[in-house]
């Protein structure tokens, strides 16, 4: 394989990575420290292919959990840059990888991608000394060949860019010797070379320097000044060669944490040791405290685990004599519950439709805990009474998406409370509250507040006049929930229904737009619709019935006896009674009915008028005029009676009916009354001519009757529809009332009523039935029911009318 194609393979190969990368939610880029702000970083949206158009909408950014943004994401082209300047140094102490990252968020979609940016180190820092200048003190006895630790520098940067090697210059009675710490450290040691003499020289000044390995190299030093003293024996010794011991926490800032010991064999000054750290990092240095006569270590500030979870140290126990040992401490700091979830909301819906799917998501929540182990496992929940549920989404993302379909007419508004808890003992717990507001659909048509409507309308009500007024709520809000109100087409005796009532389109107002008359129109059955404003519209019908009430607008009308044809023409009815009467005896009935109905139409009968005020008295519901005592001698034989007809209606309305009796035993002899009545200045031959015409109206009635009633008994299934009047069944109207000694005869002749057709009769008006049957004979001087002319009324056998 050609070096063009290795080179093609690996580009491939890089490709591919990051293809991969990207489909799984995870970008890497590296960029060196101490960039200026603004430096290009990555093409996030071409690695991740997002459209230009959505992050210039600003439908993807960094999501910000609280702690230092060191990233920006370039609205324009998509490009990752640094948001500061990075020093490695500062943000990854004691990491000898520093990795940032960071997520982005694309809200279209609510996916979550992870980005690591590797800092790589630069030659930033020289290598430095915690002390500028040391003193050490050894004795002359000092063997050629002892080694003296010496403090080692510290360089803060990586690889070859750290510390690399120690020169040390000055003296020849020294030379420099380098040892490898268990880390791969070094560890310079001064070495004596050459035995000292201290009255040759009490003092020995040498300069140590430290060199990293960049380009170009920078370099540290120290001076150090070494004493020669006089002769000491023995050097300290600790009880251990190292100290281990767990701490949690949140121990207490001034504990002591360990005590650390060492003895020295020689007396006096020579046996007097002093405790100090020996090597010690930054950090540690402002923890923990060191007493330097009793060896106790304390905690001079809080522990935290989360920051650091174990320090190493070293201490030196040194004797007047300069002699001195070391041991090493070891402290783990254990976790403790002392960090509650971090829960943030990192992109959510304020608003939902109702009618939106189950599974949608609302809302993108980052949980994490500072904590380890148990104490930083989270679980996240959500009320179950709630229609909502949490999903995994990337590492520590969680979606909330609906769990079924919303309502917004049972919960207009939601505040779901997601709480995260995690697993310590006990368990520290933070919660988010997100707000959502449900949007409305049009699924409710409009409902009624009653099942159907009734009214009643007094008739000859005024145009314009309100009926009732409907209501019909929908449970919808805005536009969807705006009703307005229509008229279902109709009829009304052949007219449109929309000529006689309209309903006010916002209100529901019932108006009637014509008077009604009872007689005319009982009862109007309509219907209502009722119509949401949404899109489309749903609706809603309801039945209104309109009951007309009845006024008193209509008189009595008076049917027996029949108004007289014209003023001064003659009598319009004459009624025969004989003079031997009892009293209580049946002379009359006077009939009246009236178009009104219920209590308008109730009639009562009075005598107004009576050419003998004591003798005859007229029956108060049923109309009948009786003798009230006995015929005399000296009473007139023409008798002229007024009776009045009232309705009970407020207020009454009223009528009149004349009636004239005759009191003759019979006929002939009722005759010259009736012929002095009848125009007393007409000749004799008037008077025969009238009588001859009576008698052939009787003789033709006659024959009509005995023609009807052998056509009657041809046709056994009934009388024809003529002489319905004629039948054997009473006639009653409304309830008539028939008088107690009905059946006893007291009428010695009968009365058959016709009432023309559209006639009313009045309630209460008793009319006596015919006899059981008629002979052929008995019906002379009745004219046929069927024949009768609209105006006509009543028959009364035997009476007659003159002109």
């Amino acid at each position: 394989m050609t070096a063009t194609q290795i080179g093609d393979c690996a580009l491939l190969w890089c490709v591919l990575v990051a293809a991969w990368e990207a489909a799984w939610g995870q970008l890497r880029y590296s960029v060196p420290e101490e960039m200026p702000k603004g430096s290009f970083v990555g093409d996030v949206a071409k690695d991740l292919g997002l459209e230009l158009p959505a992050l210039r909408d600003g439908g993807v950014r960094i999501l910000d959990r609280g702690r230092t943004q060191y990233f920006a994401l370039h609205g324009k082209t998509g490009h990752l840059v640094t948001a500061k300047r990075i020093d490695r140094e500062q943000v990854c102490e004691s990491a000898q990888r520093c990795v940032l990252r960071c997520e982005v968020i694309v809200e279209g979609e609510m996916q979550v991608y992870g980005i690591e940016v590797e800092i790589t180190d630069i030659n930033d820092n020289a290598p430095s000394f915690r002390e500028a200048e040391t003193e050490l003190r050894m004795s002359e006895t000092t063997a050629p060949g002892s080694r003296f630790p010496l403090a080692e520098a510290h360089d803060p940067d990586s690889g070859r860019n750290s510390l690399q090697s120690y020169e040390l210059s000055g003296d020849e009675h020294f030379s420099l010797g380098v040892q490898a710490g268990p880390g791969g450290d070094q560890r310079p040691e001064l070495v004596l070379a050459k035995a000292l003499d201290r009255e040759e020289a009490a003092f020995h000044e040498l300069v140590l320097r430290a060199s990293d390995g960049g380009e170009p190299a920078r370099t540290g030093t120290a001076r150090i000044r070494v004493a020669v003293l006089d002769a000491n024996d023995n050097a300290p010794v600790f009880s251990q060669a190292e100290y281990t011991l767990r701490v949690p926490e949140d121990v207490p800032v001034g504990s002591t944490l360990v005590t650390v010991t060492a003895t020295d064999a020689d007396e006096g000054i020579y046996g007097r040791v002093k405790y100090s750290f020996h090597k010690i990092s930054d950090r540690s240095s402002k923890l923990f405290n060191l007493d330097s006569e009793s060896g106790q270590i304390s905690l001079k500030e809080d522990l935290d685990f989360e920051e650091i979870s174990s320090h190493e140290l070293e201490v030196q126990a040194r004797d007047g004599g300069e002699l001195f040992d070391t041991a090493k401490v070891a402290i783990t700091v254990t976790d403790v519950n002392d960090n509650a979830p971090e829960l943030t909301v990192s992109s959510s819906l304020s608003a939902i439709s109702e009618d939106a799917p189950p599974g949608t998501v609302v809302a993108l929540l980052h949980v994490q805990d500072r904590d380890s182990g148990a104490n930083g496992e989270v679980r996240c929940s959500i009320a179950e009474r709630l229609p909502f549920q949490l999903e995994k989404s990337f590492e520590d993302y969680y979606r909330v998406v609906t769990a079924r379909e919303l309502d917004r007419e049972e919960v207009a508004e939601y505040n779901v409370t997601v709480r995260a808890a995690d697993g310590g003992s006990p368990a520290l717990w933070s919660s988010a509250v997100l707000a959502l507001r449900v949007l409305d659909v049009n699924d409710n048509a409009p409902v009624f507040a009653e099942a159907r409507y009734s009214a009643r309308l007094p008739e000859n009500n005024a145009a314009g006049a309100l009926v009732l007024t409907v209501r019909a709520a929908d449970a919808d809000w805005g536009q969807n929930a705006r009703v307005r109100y229509r008229l279902s087409e109709g009829r009304v005796r052949g007219a449109p229904l929309s000529s006689y009532v309209s309903v006010q389109a916002e209100t529901g107002a019932l108006y009637a737009l014509r008077s009604f008359d009872y007689e005319e129109v009982r009862e109007v059955g309509l219907w209502l619709r009722a119509e949401d404003g949404g899109a489309p519209a749903l609706s809603s019908n309801v039945s209104v019935r309109l009951v007309i009430v009845d006024e008193n607008d209509n008189a009595p009308q008076v049917l027996y006896p029949p108004p007289a044809p014209a003023p001064g023409a003659g009598w319009a009815g004459v009624e025969l009674a004989p003079r031997s009467a009892e009293p209580g005896a049946l002379v009359a009935k006077v009939v009246a009915v009236d178009a009104d109905a219920g209590q308008n139409a109730w009639l009562s009968y009075e005598l107004a008028k009576a050419t003998e005020p004591g003798l005859f008295r007229v029956g108060l519901h049923s109309g009948e005029v009786r003798t009230a005592r006995a015929v005399s001698e000296r009473d007139a034989a023409k008798q002229r009676l007024v009776a009045v007809v009232k309705d009970h209606g407020q207020p009454a309305l009223s009528a009149t009916a004349t009636l004239h009796v005759v009191l003759a035993e019979s006929l002939q002899e009722a005759l010259p009354e009736l012929s002095e009545r009848a125009a007393g200045a007409d000749s004799p031959a008037e008077l025969q001519f009238y009588l001859v015409l009576a008698l052939a109206l009787l003789s033709a009635l006659f024959l009509l009757s005995v023609a009807l009633a052998v056509l009657a008994r041809v046709r056994r299934a009934g009388p024809p529809a003529v002489l319905r009047c004629l039948g054997a069944q009473r006639f009653s109207v409304a309830g008539a009332a028939f008088p107690a000694d009905f059946c006893e005869g007291t009428l010695p002749y009968s009365y058959n009523l016709c009432v023309a057709p559209g006639r009313a009769v009045a309630e209460g008006a008793w009319l006596p039935p015919p006899p059981p049957s008629l002979a052929a004979e008995e019906l002379l001087g009745a004219e046929p029911c069927g024949k009768r002319s609209p105006t006509s009324s009543f028959l009364v056998h035997h009476s007659f009318s003159f002109s």
